[in-house]
């Protein structure tokens, strides 16, 4: 899955944006990053939401664990990946048909932080349980939602384009090819909200999250590190 946001709805990450300068490599803008998913998906849908986000994704390559769907309501996208192993409970506490999937429930879910604010950000994903990641854009608002599991098992990573754009996807080659070394793996265990401003645990949301300049050797610029007692979760 690939979701691309312009800088005025995400500023690109400063920690991806000094690994970028530190050591220059080749980059690509961002619809030259959109056609090259489309390139080599061919049974890839894309969807093109303003002039500012993109989204595509393909069944091909498809874990049987961790299936990738999409869906749109009430002008909230939504890219999912992985399966959650309490959606039944999930599913009656919000009220939802026996048919609904795990992207209909992250909507429900985050419309629920977006409705009762100040509801916590982190509530919205603790309860979560089993593989996941996810990218939620709310058009209404221009609000960008993102989070993985607490164990990582489903991949996501992120970058900045040559043209400033900042990428979430499934498939680290892809963003190595379009974003050079402004380039991480999205910490397990984290989200992202532009309404909040920035990243954090969902464990622990008052511990800081560090990124760590990685060497030359490493594909990543950076790694993304939680600080507390012990380190909790860490960019691999």
């Amino acid at each position: 899955m690939l979701g691309v946001f312009s800088s005025s709805i995400m500023s690109p990450p400063e920690e991806l944006v000094a690994a970028g300068s530190r050591t220059p490599s080749p980059k690509i803008t961002a619809t030259a990053l959109v056609n090259r998913f489309l390139k080599s998906n061919a049974s890839a849908v894309s969807m093109q939401v303003g002039d500012d986000v993109h989204l595509a994704y393909t069944h091909h390559n498809e874990s049987p664990s961790a299936p990738r769907s999409f869906a749109v309501k009430d002008e909230i996208f939504c890219l999912f990946e992985g399966a959650l192993d309490n959606l039944g409970s999930l599913k009656q506490q919000y009220g939802l048909s026996k048919s609904a999937n795990e992207v209909v429930l992250v909507i429900e879910a985050y419309k629920a932080l977006r409705d009762r604010a100040p509801y916590p950000p982190n509530h919205v994903v603790g309860h979560l349980e089993g593989n996941f990641a996810f990218v939620v854009f709310d058009k209404s608002t221009s609000t960008l939602f993102v989070a993985t599991d607490q164990a990582g098992k489903v991949p996501l990573y992120w970058g900045i384009t040559a043209d400033g754009y900042v990428a979430f996807a499934n498939d680290a080659d892809l963003l190595k090819g379009a974003c050079g070394k402004s380039l991480a793996s999205f910490p397990q265990g984290c989200f992202y909200s532009t309404a909040v401003g920035e990243l954090r645990c969902y464990e622990n949301p008052k511990n800081k999250i560090t990124a760590v300049p990685a060497t030359e050797e490493e594909i990543w610029g950076a790694k993304f590190m939680v600080e507390g007692p012990g380190v909790l979760t860490a960019t691999e």
